[in-house]
């Protein structure tokens, strides 16, 4: 199989043929996986969220409802049209194209969301981006979650993490595994 570069014209080309990819709307799995990941928050609300990797704004959407602030981050300007249509009636959202670990992304906030999107990342950008994270938000709560089956991507859900991890070294980190992912969540500055 030929390399596959996961860049913004990737993602690009994929959002056109298909704006929902993955299902995220529809899917079951989706619906159940965003439940999880929004119920694992430690916080009840938030001042500020980072999102990182929002894809057409499906999470984003019922992420908004819990903070004051949201940036939701994603390469794909297709992706990223798809999530203002879906977030409209939240004003608070402000969108930002980026590739990570490149772009101009990294702000402070008191909430980071890494969905679906670190094993995107070779090993060095994934602990680039953990530091850039570390700088600007130092004390965030921030939450993981990652598919754990098979791909084609540079990372498996599990290595990604682990990298990701091992550069910031948290203090209080509590996981969980479901049957296809996993949710990691790092306590920053609120209470355990």
């Amino acid at each position: 199989m030929a390399d596959v570069t996961f860049d913004q014209g990737y993602f690009d080309a994929m959002y056109r043929a298909n704006p929902d990819p993955w299902e995220f709307r529809s899917s079951q799995y989706e619906q159940s996986k965003y439940a999880a990941t929004l119920a694992a928050l430690p916080g009840p609300r938030y001042a500020h969220a980072l999102e990182l990797g929002c894809s057409i704004g499906e999470l984003t959407c019922q992420l908004a409802t819990r903070v004051d602030r949201l940036t939701a981050v994603d390469t794909s300007a297709v992706a990223l049209t798809l999530a203002r249509t879906a977030c409209q009636s939240f004003p608070h959202v402000e969108f930002v194209q980026a590739h990570l670990p490149g772009g101009n992304w990294a702000r402070h906030a008191d909430l980071v969301l890494l969905s679906e999107i670190l094993y995107y990342l070779d090993e060095a950008s994934v602990r680039l981006v953990a530091r850039q994270l570390r700088d600007a938000a130092p004390d965030a709560d921030m939450v993981l979650v990652h598919w754990t089956g098979e791909t084609n991507y540079p990372m498996t859900g599990d290595d990604a993490t682990a990298a990701f991890l091992d550069e910031l070294s948290p203090t209080r980190v509590e996981s969980f595994r479901a049957p296809a992912y996993r949710l990691d969540v790092i306590r920053g500055s609120t209470p355990a």
